[in-house]
């Protein structure tokens, strides 16, 4: 049986921020991909916290990676929304950076999945400003994400409504109050294994 790989590009949400590394969806999606009987290295993960598009472009144009990944999954953009800049300038990075991702997967568009943005507004963290502004913003930029993956035919995964769901049930949060905790990332986990033993 053939080894899979996994590359996963984003920034806190993927790295699972405040929570053990082996929490984060990344890894749990390997773990459940590992349960179901598939071969999978562990993921490849190229993300940190605060990174905008931009920068995630940046790091990549300057990081040797392997030719060629089984899949890929895109999360990235809540930095942007965070800083307030604009969703012009992020869908020109975001169609560079999921051009990238179907490069790696050798063109099978299918096998690139892109996670929409959570909902930070929703969080303790942000009590103190204007959700109904952040969660409009959120939505723009998310459909910045949905568009540009309708037209190259990647897989489009809408998490952001699981995670409004902290408001209600803090027990979808970290420690930090901000970022989601292992049993937001398992939703994820969930919805990713899926997305990928379709095309396996």
């Amino acid at each position: 049986m053939k080894q899979h790989s996994l590359l996963c590009l984003g920034d806190s949400y993927t790295i699972g921020e405040s929570v053990p590394l082996y929490d984060s969806f990344p890894y749990k999606t390997v773990q459940l991909l590992r349960k179901a009987n598939h071969l999978f290295y562990a993921p490849e993960i190229i993300a940190k916290t605060g990174w905008t598009s931009f920068e995630l472009l940046a790091h990549l144009e300057q990081t040797h990676l392997f030719k060629h990944y089984d899949f890929a999954t895109l999360l990235i953009g809540v930095n942007n929304q965070y800083r307030e800049l604009s969703t012009e300038n992020f869908a020109k990075d975001f169609e560079i950076l999921l051009k990238k991702a179907i490069h790696w997967v050798g063109g099978v568009t299918k096998n690139v999945i892109v996670l929409s943005i959570p909902d930070w507004g929703v969080t303790p963290f942000a009590s103190d400003r204007d959700t109904v502004k952040i969660a409009n913003e959120i939505n723009a930029f998310n459909g910045v994400c949905e568009m540009i993956s309708q037209k190259y035919q990647t897989q489009f995964i809408n998490i952001t409504e699981d995670t409004r769901l902290a408001s209600k049930d803090i027990t979808l949060l970290a420690t930090d109050h901000l970022h989601y905790s292992a049993k937001e990332h398992q939703i994820w986990a969930e919805k990713v294994f899926e997305a990928i033993t379709k095309n396996l």
